[in-house]
């Protein structure tokens, strides 16, 4: 009998998974623990491994497929084992069918009936294409590298080659080099030559007012888009806002820069001192370390705190785990191991999940204040603005302190305005005072 290989659960709200792409075609054998296809969960991609050694009898689905969670994907067994019948046939998107007539005459004739041998490239170092797309480039001299995906996750499809070879226009050897030099895409150029040809002078007229331009709402950028949407209209959502003299703070990290990183060899940020002290206030106000789920409100023993980092095609928040109990030195190598790794696309699961409370850290740009969307099912979120210089009456005179605004967004059926500010305040009194935390 064959075996089910199922879309797997990996949090309490994934509902369905994407098939990126299979690594294994039907009649091929497998190993069990070989990666077998790729995934797109709601949160990271992630590849599935085979659960037995034998013969992929089955794909249920093809790539681009958006699947339940726990719902068969394949089926692994002996030469010749039973499938069930209810097996699903599973459409057949473009990623997976077969390429067209004319296209598949082009690569026998200028392969020689030969395929073209798919280079094993890591994963983070080459474009994401489907093999149809990767055959029809290869053939076509086009470079994937430089063209833009239609499909999940700016994944090349073979539509994508087509419109390319479509839209090619023929140019002399002098207009492309022109082109190259002058940065020039040749598509959008009209040729005076024979039956539309470019040619030199073609490429001295004037540019015409670019058209309109548009991007997919698709991949990780629709995800982040619905996560969003539901938390704010869900999610009765209030912010405080409150003003912190960061002088002592900013002496605070002048001190200790050369001594972490001689031990860790990383560079304390700010962000790794907001951690610091947010977590060492959160222990002393249980309630907004706590997450509201199934209509219950959990408080957590454990202070985890996510923090947002911005990447090419979206937003991620890996999570620091435990951060009250660690010292900035660790909190500091911690961070920037996390931020390397979901600026590679490597992040684990395990690295984004369980967060309690968020930060959100834009003190890097030109913003002072701003009012974060909770990352649900967390009750609460920092969100942090630039250090800025500002005059204030302090002790009879006018001085220029160093100066941030924090922004605490709070779920209002979980936390009370009241119990809100308090922590505000004193994590406030803290980064005033930041030497007494090592007391």
């Amino acid at each position: 009998m064959a075996e089910e290989v199922i879309m797997p659960k990996l949090g309490a709200s994934m509902e369905k998974g994407t098939i990126l792409s299979w690594f294994k075609n039907e009649g091929d054998p497998v190993e069990k623990g070989e990666p077998l296809l790729e995934i797109m969960t709601d949160k990271i991609n992630m590849e599935v491994e085979a659960t037995s050694s034998g013969i992929l009898l089955k794909r249920c689905y093809g790539a681009d497929t958006e699947v339940d969670v726990l719902k068969p994907i394949a089926y692994i067994g002996e030469a010749g084992a039973k499938i069930p019948e209810t097996a699903n046939e599973g459409p057949k998107n473009e990623s997976t069918a077969e390429i067209t007539t004319n296209s598949m005459d082009e690569i026998k004739e200028k392969e020689g009936e030969t395929a073209i041998p798919q280079v094993m490239e890591p994963l983070l170092s080459r474009p994401r294409r489907t093999p149809a797309a990767r055959k029809l480039a290869a053939v076509n001299g086009i470079d994937l590298r430089e063209v833009k995906g239609t499909g999940p996750n700016q994944r090349i499809q073979l539509r994508d080659i087509e419109v390319i070879l479509k839209n090619r226009k023929k140019a002399t050897p002098l207009a492309k080099e022109i082109a190259k030099q002058q940065e020039k895409d040749l598509t959008t150029i009209t040729g005076s030559g024979h039956k539309g040809k470019i040619q030199k002078q073609d490429l001295l007229v004037p540019e015409q007012s670019q058209e309109k331009q548009y991007m997919n709402y698709d991949g990780l950028r629709k995800i982040i888009g619905d996560r969003m949407t539901h938390s704010a209209q869900n999610v009765p959502q209030v912010t405080l806002h409150c003003d912190i003299d960061m002088t002592e703070v900013v002496a605070l990290r002048k001190d200790l820069l050369p001594k972490i990183e001689k031990r860790t060899g990383f560079r304390i940020s700010y962000t790794d001192i907001f951690v610091k002290f947010a977590a060492h206030t959160l222990k002393k106000h249980p309630i907004l370390n706590s997450s509201f789920r199934g209509g219950k409100i959990e408080l957590h023993s454990a202070v985890n705190i996510g923090v947002a980092v911005d990447v090419p095609n979206g937003l991620v928040v890996p999570v620091v785990k435990e951060a009250d109990k660690k010292t900035l030195s660790e909190l500091t190598s911690e961070t920037k191991r996390l931020v390397r790794a979901a600026q590679a696309n490597k992040l684990s699961f395990e690295q984004i999940s369980g967060g309690t409370f968020s930060i959100s850290n834009l003190g890097m740009f030109a913003v002072d204040s701003f009012n974060p969307i909770i990352n649900e099912p967390e009750s609460a979120i920092l969100g942090i603005g630039r250090i800025r210089e500002q005059l204030v009456q302090k002790e009879g005179s006018i001085q220029t302190i160093s100066q941030v605004t924090f922004n605490l967004t709070f779920d209002h059926r979980v936390i009370d305005g009241a119990a809100a500010a308090r922590y505000l305040t004193d994590l406030k009194n803290a980064l005033e005072n930041p030497y007494e935390l090592f007391i």
